[in-house]
């Protein structure tokens, strides 16, 4: 039929026109949805001279066969045949009166079914010209109904993780068919089917099927029906029941003996919600000092070697009963510090960084007092008679009076020839342990004699612990004026004292 009307379009579609002119208007393709009204044009171009039209009569097309739908004469008036004559009417009323005009025949096509669907002629008779006619395509859409709905208002989740279809989403008696999508974050599979209906429109069906479970609770699953560039969404939440899932908690790992109020609590993920709660202990009773209180168990008084072992939840629901346990085991002392002892813990390490920083600089301070002092005594001993590569044999030319202990030893075995009372040489220099050395004779006039001090030279000392010295000299000069006398034997001048 499609293949015949496509046919008559393109034959019928051209104007028809005769050789003086005539020619009837009409628009090649119309549409409607079913129950809508639509509008059928039909106008007639007619000459100059004009022609005499006789007659005017619409005709359905179906199948290469035609039926009359209306008829318009100028002598007989109007006549709508059935099963169009309550739902056709010609839109112009000057059709309609005594002297009608029929230049213009449109008419009015409202109600419309799935079966107005066909191709629909135009047909004018003239004197003396003859016929003239055109055609127009008429389509009728069928919008679709569409539905979303669960498969059951409640969908049991089964131990065999089996896949089960939890929700129907349908577009059904639509022309041209609907296209169907799933919006959703679950997980799952969807299955499709069209089915053609006898009227001509198509049911449109899509399952989700998924494992349901404890995740696909509470999903929302939502369908999309596109139908001629329109979206129809429709959603559903699933409500899928479950057996618990069971967790203990209250347990730390951290049970010593004396501790104080623990407890353990038994915790399941259920829908339906838990009816039922059942403690016992693995391999033995509960403790004498425990307490039931709903789902949990509160031990009394201190932690006991007695309170070891596999405590035991079971948890029922409409659905089924699950288990859930745990290892308790109980320690002389505490496996680590609870949140208390932690803070004191950490207080008192900050007292003691305070303690031991404040510490560490009096230390710091101390050492760096006494290395001052060591630094400072050497330095006065380097020149005050503590010789490191030089021997000082008399007195010290960077001295002054107080620069050495007053009890400094002075040799006492010094001894004097008679023979002289202006020069006076020393015999020997008598050191500790009786040790003698070899004598040295010295000259008066020498310019060592004249220096504040001279030094023996550490390489020829070296060996002075096995060896006595002795020193030849003379005779002490006097002591001028302007020098002052030094505890070492040493004399330096009074300008030099009192830098």
């Amino acid at each position: 039929m499609a293949m015949l009307a496509s046919i008559w379009i393109v034959l019928l579609s051209v104007t028809i026109q005769g050789g003086d002119g005539q020619s009837v208007q009409m628009d090649p393709i119309k549409s409607g949805f079913v129950g809508s009204q639509v509008e059928l044009r039909c106008i007639f171009q007619n000459s100059n001279p004009p022609v005499k039209i006789s007659q005017v009569t619409w005709q359905k097309f179906v199948n290469g066969t035609k039926q009359n739908v209306a008829i318009a004469n100028p002598s007989l008036g109007v006549s709508v045949l059935p099963p169009f004559k309550e739902r056709v009417t010609f839109k112009q009323a000057a059709v309609r009166h005594r002297t009608p005009s029929l230049e213009d025949t449109t008419i009015m096509f409202s109600n419309l079914k799935l079966s107005d669907e066909a191709a629909y002629i135009c047909e004018y008779t003239t004197f003396p010209a003859g016929n003239r006619e055109n055609m127009v395509n008429l389509t009728v859409f069928a919008k679709p109904v569409t539905h979303m709905t669960l498969t059951t208002p409640t969908i049991v989740a089964r131990p065999q993780k089996r896949k089960m279809t939890v929700a129907t989403c349908q577009s059904a008696n639509g022309k041209p068919p609907s296209v169907i999508q799933w919006e959703t974050t679950l997980k799952g599979e969807s299955t499709f089917q069209e089915t053609r209906n006898v009227n001509g429109t198509v049911t449109v069906r899509s399952n989700y099927v998924v494992v349901p479970g404890r995740e696909t609770h509470k999903q929302k699953l939502t369908c999309v029906v596109t139908y001629r560039g329109d979206r129809i969404k429709n959603s559903v939440v699933l409500n899928v029941q479950y057996e618990p899932e069971v967790t203990i908690e209250g347990f730390d790992d951290n049970w010593y003996l004396n501790r104080k109020d623990v407890s353990l609590t038994c915790n399941a993920d259920a829908n339906p919600p838990v009816t039922v709660y059942q403690w016992k202990l693995l391999n033995g009773s509960l403790p004498s000092t425990v307490e039931i209180r709903n789902n949990s168990l509160i031990f009394k008084g201190p932690v006991t070697y007695e309170l070891a072992g596999t405590y035991v939840c079971d948890a029922t629901n409409s659905i089924g009963t699950r288990t859930g346990l745990v290892e308790v085991n109980v320690t002389e002392f505490p496996n680590n510090p609870s949140p208390w002892d932690r803070n004191v813990k950490q207080d008192e390490h900050n007292a003691g960084a305070v303690i031991g920083g404040a510490v560490g600089g009096v230390v710091l301070l101390a050492a760096a007092a006494t290395l001052l002092f060591l630094f400072l005594r050497r330095r006065q001993r380097t020149f005050k008679g503590d010789y490191s590569t030089k021997k000082h044999v008399f007195g010290n030319g960077y001295s002054k009076a107080g620069g050495l202990p007053a009890n400094h030893p002075i040799p006492k075995n010094l001894q004097y020839p008679d023979d002289s009372d202006d020069e006076k040489k020393p015999a020997q220099i008598g050191v500790s342990g009786g040790f003698e050395a070899s004598e040295r004779d010295f000259d008066g006039d020498a310019e060592d004699l004249k220096r504040p001090y001279f030094t023996v030279d550490e390489g020829e000392s070296r060996d002075y612990d096995e060896r006595t010295l002795a020193f030849q000299y003379d005779p002490e000069p006097e002591i001028a004026d302007d020098m002052v006398s030094q505890t070492d034997g040493s004399v330096i001048s009074k300008k030099e004292w009192y830098v």
